[in-house]
């Protein structure tokens, strides 16, 4: 083989490496997404599960709320696709800025969360199902 030709089938390999990464790196965004569609709604419903067992325990109500909130900053953290990092991120922050002194409380967080759950849901079936 001339070494021109050699030189010349070098360059032709480096183009298909190139495509064979960045396949890769598509197949683990996809992954990544998948992990992320399945792990949200599993995180929220294991929250709202909870305030009802909860609603005359303010302290541990509050526990389950930041609880949740690191879970979800977590997955915000892990997540490939903007519009669950960026959701997982807002709903982390609602679920962390909710102070749960008293019974009273109780009863308002767990209708503030099941309002912002459920937007968050919407969001992340949104993300998951829209491509």
């Amino acid at each position: 083989m001339s070494r021109r030709y050699r030189r010349f089938a070098s360059l032709a390999v480096v183009p298909a490496l190139a495509l064979a990464t960045t396949g890769c790196v598509e197949v683990n965004t996809s992954i990544d997404r998948a992990q992320a569609c399945l792990e949200a709604p599993k995180i929220v419903a294991d929250l709202t599960g909870q305030l009802t067992q909860l609603a005359n325990d303010p302290q541990a109500m509050e526990k389950a709320l930041d609880d949740t909130a690191a879970k979800l900053n977590d997955l915000a953290d892990q997540a490939a696709n903007t519009t669950i990092k960026e959701a997982s991120d807002n709903l982390a922050t609602t679920l962390a800025g909710i102070n749960v002194k008293d019974v009273n409380d109780a009863v308002d967080a767990a209708q503030k969360v099941s309002s912002e759950t459920a937007a968050y849901v919407q969001r992340i079936t949104e993300a998951c199902t829209g491509g």
